[in-house]
């Protein structure tokens, strides 16, 4: 990644900051809306919101030309690794085009949660994201309790919070 491309994506990043969140499609309070999407590794199985009702879910849309988005992932790789046994997932949706860029990332930056590929922005659709990232954190009842847009420095306490008041 070249640094003008850092500079455009972590502009866009503030930009999104900057637009009202009910311009988004999934708001606070309502159900998210059920979705199946590959795996971004092809020999997986595709992966389900609606086969993790039940458990805590964080749902972060992302892309590998996206400074916050690769910032986010590795603590909230640690968040998962600390809450999954208390009922915690996590699936991070790759919109990368092509496809091979979000992989390359991985190869790079193994994330131990599930990573699903929206390679026609369809789920990205559905919830209305407008800016990277964007992550929904949904309930055990598949209503969604926070909306997050962007990534800045204490965001993850933020985040941690909202999680552990939903597993309690």
């Amino acid at each position: 990644m070249n640094k003008l491309t850092v500079v455009l994506c972590e502009c866009a990043a503030v930009l999104s900051l900057l637009l009202p969140l009910s311009a988004l499609a999934v708001e606070e309070g309502d159900t998210a809306p059920s979705f199946t999407l590959p795996d971004i590794q092809a020999d997986k199985p595709a992966i389900s919101l609606e086969a993790l009702r039940g458990k805590t879910v964080y749902v972060d849309f992302w892309a590998s030309w996206c400074a916050p988005c690769l910032r986010s992932m590795p603590l909230i790789n640690e968040l998962y690794g600390k809450y999954r046994d208390q009922g915690f997932e996590v699936i991070a949706i790759n919109v990368d085009d092509p496809l091979e860029d979000g992989q390359d990332f991985l190869l790079d930056n193994p994330l131990d949660y599930l990573i699903a590929a929206d390679t026609d922005n369809t789920v990205l659709n559905e919830f209305g994201v407008t800016g990277m990232p964007t992550s929904f954190l949904i309930d055990k009842e598949g209503t969604v309790r926070m909306v997050h847009m962007g990534f800045r420095g204490n965001d993850i306490e933020i985040i941690e919070a909202a999680v552990v008041e939903l597993l309690d």
